[in-house]
């Protein structure tokens, strides 16, 4: 997913893009550690948001899977935002919405965005753990990862998806 800020993304296959007319957040660290963490938590947010759609659409068996996925997020980006805070690096502020890649009208295109979002994130705290100049972001960045590969997983095996799971979570390998 990318940012409302017009700078690097993580991925080309990010998934949604902010409808602001103006960038609505701070420019963009040139540190690479910090831009990969700035860029993540961009990716989060836009995940947030997409996990309301998803919510909105998923049958009600789907509700415990949608809210531990939402709150999974919401718990990462407040760690994430506090590790730049704690750097004094200004972090993305989250867009006023978000182009979502594909119509979502039913569960199944419910599970389907959130799968591909779980895998945008992927990208994001992959470019983290590549990027990252301290053990701290590193081992925050490889849980975050192994998290978004897992609930992945899960929503993969909503859709009835073969095999569920890649093998290098991120990657284009």
């Amino acid at each position: 997913m990318t940012s409302p800020n017009p700078g690097p993304q993580p991925s080309p296959t990010t998934t949604t893009s902010s409808r602001a007319a103006e960038p609505t957040s701070p420019a963009r660290p040139s540190d690479g550690s910090d831009g990969a963490m700035f860029d993540a938590i961009a990716t989060t947010q836009a995940s947030i948001y997409g996990y309301g759609i998803v919510s909105a659409h998923s049958s009600p068996e789907m509700n415990s899977l949608v809210s531990s996925s939402m709150a999974e997020h919401r718990k990462r980006r407040e760690e994430a935002l506090a590790m730049l805070q704690a750097r004094s690096v200004q972090a993305p502020l989250p867009a006023a919405g978000y182009q979502l890649p594909f119509e979502v009208d039913n569960p199944t295109d419910a599970a389907k965005l959130a799968v591909r979002m779980e895998e945008d994130s992927a990208v994001a705290w992959r470019a983290v753990i590549e990027q990252a100049n301290n053990e701290q972001d590193r081992t925050f960045a490889v849980s975050a990862l192994t998290e978004c590969a897992v609930t992945a997983a899960r929503w993969s095996r909503v859709l009835g998806a073969k095999p569920i799971t890649v093998a290098f979570p991120g990657g284009s390998e």
